[in-house]
């Protein structure tokens, strides 16, 4: 495996970064540094990840010493490509664009997928960026068709996109992670696509900002629908600690939610809400010093329960809703961003070089009630980690 390395990572040299978890000021040059470095240690390390990974499968995690891969229809599976556009991006290394290339090859019969609503996560994370990088029409007509068949889980009555299908527990299910997948309808629609597709993106997060948040601008993870009679049957905490526990990741889908949801539409109310949610996370009195969260705030504090992908995903839209607010907050959402992705890339939560099984993350959790992955690396934690990591250097350096 040592030989594979070199062809990812040709010429480039590994930096060595302390770790940093406290909510200090950050340097402009300590933050290139850190950018630096870090998709430097990414690309060796995503080698190491290609190569423990079938060429028909997308990573998933790596637990108890071994790789775990799925098929295409695992709602993560845009996260890898997606990830590896982001190295092409800041490399421009062919070899990287070329494994890129070849997993959205596998993919991309996922653009029709209607099992649910991570159609957004599966194809806007991997196509849409294949098309921001290069321009390549064939990516953004796969978006486009993406966009027709994630609308098709559209329920009129309800005024929001059905999450997942009824089950014995739930029989129409929304939550609060669709907010995330928004994006792909708002973009298609943007660049010329059916304006129904930015229509139902509004409309879905209105009903979300009216049903799913409580006064204290937490929110559920789950809103149960009556679809005859569109009204709420429940709100329940799915993957949190209590139905009025407030789960991080989920907090940090909503943050990143209405912030994108400004950012289409300018719409004062989408801006205000997702500032709410960022002083609700960055005051709440059980995040910690290094400002990655565990796996629910109001759960207990146990040292294998931080969700360093709540921690990713909330720096990633720190840093974007950073650019839309006056320079007082500015600095406090770009400096607690910062903190976190300082902490993120330290020895805390990275791996060394070569280990977790090709993921750059540690400590993140999947379904900490299920016990399902639980203190194992992520494909979105990674995703996000090093969409911050570039936000932070286009935007801030």
């Amino acid at each position: 495996m040592t030989s594979q390395i070199g062809k990812w990572a040709t010429a480039l040299a590994f930096l060595v970064i302390p770790a940093a978890a406290s909510a200090q000021q950050v340097s402009k040059k300590d933050m290139r540094t850190l950018i630096d470095e870090n998709m430097r240690f990414a690309v060796k390390q995503y080698q190491v990840l290609k190569d423990s990974t079938p060429a028909h499968r997308m990573p998933r995690t790596f637990q108890n010493g071994r790789s775990v891969t799925s098929d295409t229809e695992w709602w993560c599976s845009g996260f890898y490509p997606g990830t590896l556009w982001y190295l092409y991006e800041y490399t421009k290394d062919p070899a990287v664009k070329a494994e890129a290339e070849q997993r959205l090859a596998i993919l991309e019969k996922e653009k029709r997928y209607t099992g649910n609503h991570d159609i957004g996560f599966m194809i806007y994370c991997s196509f849409g960026n294949a098309y921001r990088i290069t321009g390549d029409k064939k990516y953004k007509d796969v978006v486009d068709t993406a966009a027709v068949y994630q609308i098709t889980r559209y329920q009129p009555s309800i005024q929001s996109i059905q999450s997942w299908n009824k089950n014995k527990r739930l029989n129409c299910p929304v939550i609060i992670d669709n907010m995330m997948n928004l994006e792909q309808l708002l973009w298609v629609a943007q660049q010329g696509g059916d304006p129904r597709f930015r229509e139902i993106a509004i409309t879905h997060a209105n009903t979300t900002l009216k049903n799913h948040y409580r006064p204290d601008h937490s929110t559920f993870h789950i809103v149960d629908y009556d679809l005859d009679k569109g009204t709420v049957i429940q709100k329940v905490n799915g993957q949190g600690a209590h139905d009025t526990s407030a789960w991080s990741r989920g907090q940090a889908w909503g943050l990143y939610g209405f912030t994108l949801m400004y950012r289409f539409t300018r719409d004062q109310k989408y801006l205000d809400h997702a500032r709410n949610i960022a002083q609700f996370i960055l005051t709440h009195p059980n995040l910690p010093a290094d400002k990655i969260p565990y796996w629910d705030y109001n759960a207990p504090q146990m040292p294998t329960s931080r969700d360093a992908s709540a921690g990713a995903i909330a720096a990633s839209a720190l840093l974007e809703l950073g650019r839309h607010v006056n320079r007082q907050e500015r600095q406090q959402y770009v400096s607690a961003a910062a903190t976190m992705l300082q902490s993120l890339g330290s020895p805390a939560y990275r791996a060394k070089p070569g280990e977790n099984g090709g993921f750059l993350l540690k400590n993140s959790v999947g379904h900490f009630l299920a016990n399902s992955e639980v203190d194992v690396p992520l494909t979105y934690a990674d995703y996000y980690f090093l969409e911050g990591l570039l936000r932070y250097k286009k935007w801030y350096l």
